[in-house]
């Protein structure tokens, strides 16, 4: 069978096992594996942890030249010195997470109690307002710090995202991610799987397009154009404006529902972040 027909139809697949309302999510994620493996074949797939680079031979050979003295180190020392800082009252964050900064694998997650989906950032911030501290703003600013933190002792750790299927409300969140990942939006009438699904592989202007699948595994990212490290839900932010569309608001329901989905899609894959992209 000719290879564009077949990526075709893998698309239609991937779609209608996707949009259907009877897909759990663990169809949902295999149905994208089996997508990216016929559109890239002979890639591995621990490789889509490394984003755009694991088919990018030419962008892969800056980005490592770059981790050779990575810009966000400094992120990481501030964000470690932030963690070990205890709070005005004597407490720390080592009072609110007993695994240490060693969870990013297990971010975001549904929280039955408080009947929504909890991010790292968002978790954070509770600790800090339990403690009497200040919240940390959600796209930039020392928020960063502490994630980049995190995320680099976490690396080597396998995403290991939670969907309780017989929890209706995490069932709710984790399909409002997906209707979002896959709604059209914006005067350029783009979804987030029109680039990252579809197009996954092909160039907007100078960039290679990114698939899906790894997508939040090297996040917080330092990315040349922001020219500092920025969180997953700033780029959330970005790709809205490039198409044209209204952002959400940082740490919003809509962005913590679309990263419950994409982080879950991505289970399995080794965290490697903080990042270093363009």
């Amino acid at each position: 069978m000719n290879k564009l027909i077949l990526k075709l139809i893998l698309t239609g697949l991937l779609c209608t096992a996707i949009s259907s309302a009877y897909a759990s999510p663990e169809k949902d994620r295999e149905a994208l594996i089996k997508y990216v493996e016929v559109r890239f074949p002979g890639i591995a797939l621990e490789e889509f942890a490394n984003g755009a680079y694991a088919y990018d031979t030419v962008g892969r050979e800056s980005w490592e030249a770059i981790e050779e003295f990575p810009p966000y180190e400094i992120a990481v020392d501030d964000g470690q010195e932030m963690w070990e800082q205890p709070f005005a009252n004597g407490k720390s964050y080592k009072d609110c997470f007993a695994d240490g900064p060693v969870i990013a694998q297990n971010y975001p997650h549904w929280d039955k109690k408080q009947g929504m989906v909890i991010t790292l950032a968002l978790a954070l911030n509770q600790c800090r307002k339990a403690n009497g501290e200040k919240p940390l703003k959600y796209k930039k600013g020392s928020i960063n710090n502490m994630l980049s933190y995190i995320s680099f002792a976490s690396r080597g750790k396998k995403t290991n995202v939670v969907i309780p299927e017989a929890d209706a409300g995490a069932m709710a969140a984790y399909e409002d991610g997906k209707k979002f990942f896959y709604t059209r939006r914006g005067q350029l009438n783009f979804s987030c799987a029109t680039c990252h699904v579809q197009n996954a592989g092909n160039k907007i202007r100078s960039e290679t397009l990114s698939a899906a699948l790894g997508h939040t595994t090297h996040f917080p990212v330092y990315r040349s154009k922001w020219g500092a490290v920025g969180t997953l839900h700033r780029r959330f932010t970005g790709c809205n404006k490039q198409v044209r569309a209204k952002p959400f608001k940082a740490q919003g329901e809509e962005y913590r529902n679309l990263e419950y989905f994409l982080t879950y899609m991505s289970n399995g894959l080794e965290l490697n972040g903080p990042g270093a992209r363009k």
